[in-house]
């Protein structure tokens, strides 16, 4: 995958798939630390130890439509590729949380992409999940939860498509601000 966006939509929907109602989606830039991390984290079915160890093997998928699952190893691969890492929490019936560290400013870093778009499709695919999308750069923060969204629209559901069009400006202008200011695009 060549955005981590892309990497991003693929776990969480993972998470969508083990049965998650809430799923929280956080990037942290801290440029003095050269470091970008990203945080999927569901309330899902969760994985036992030997799933959790086996989980990141392409080879490996618990999936019955195709015999080799990528999403997590790319996702891996690319954070390596940074010199960072990849880690897995989880524990059945309490969730997952994957969490993915880049090194800044390394040339094998792909770009963060479209995480607007993401977090849109992801919202406009499953409204009846709930989702906390947070960005912090050096300090600063931006937080959107889809429980606050519901309440302040009062019963139209998240999936009506000038939903989409007010999510989609709301996340950009306040998390390209935010990305900015950290020099990171």
């Amino acid at each position: 995958m060549q955005e981590l966006s892309m990497n991003v939509l693929d776990v969480a929907e993972n998470s969508v798939a083990a049965g998650s109602t809430l799923t929280r989606v956080t990037v942290e830039i801290d440029t003095a630390q050269r470091l970008l991390t990203v945080t999927i984290a569901d309330n899902g079915r969760g994985m036992d130890e030997e799933t959790v160890r086996r989980v990141t093997d392409p080879f490996y998928t618990t999936r019955t439509t195709r015999k080799v699952g990528l999403g997590l190893p790319l996702f891996r691969e690319a954070a390596e590729a940074t010199g960072g890492g990849l880690t897995i929490e989880s524990q059945p019936g309490r969730g997952t949380t994957v969490r993915a560290t880049f090194t800044l400013g390394h040339i094998d870093l792909a770009p963060l992409g479209d995480m607007t778009g993401t977090i849109v499709g992801l919202v406009q695919c499953n409204p009846e999940i709930d989702f906390v999308y947070r960005v912090t750069a050096d300090g600063e923060e931006f937080c959107m939860d889809t429980r606050e969204v519901r309440d302040i629209l009062e019963g139209v559901p998240l999936s009506t498509p000038e939903v989409a069009v007010f999510l989609r400006g709301y996340l950009q202008e306040n998390t390209e601000n935010l990305l900015k200011r950290s020099t990171l695009i």
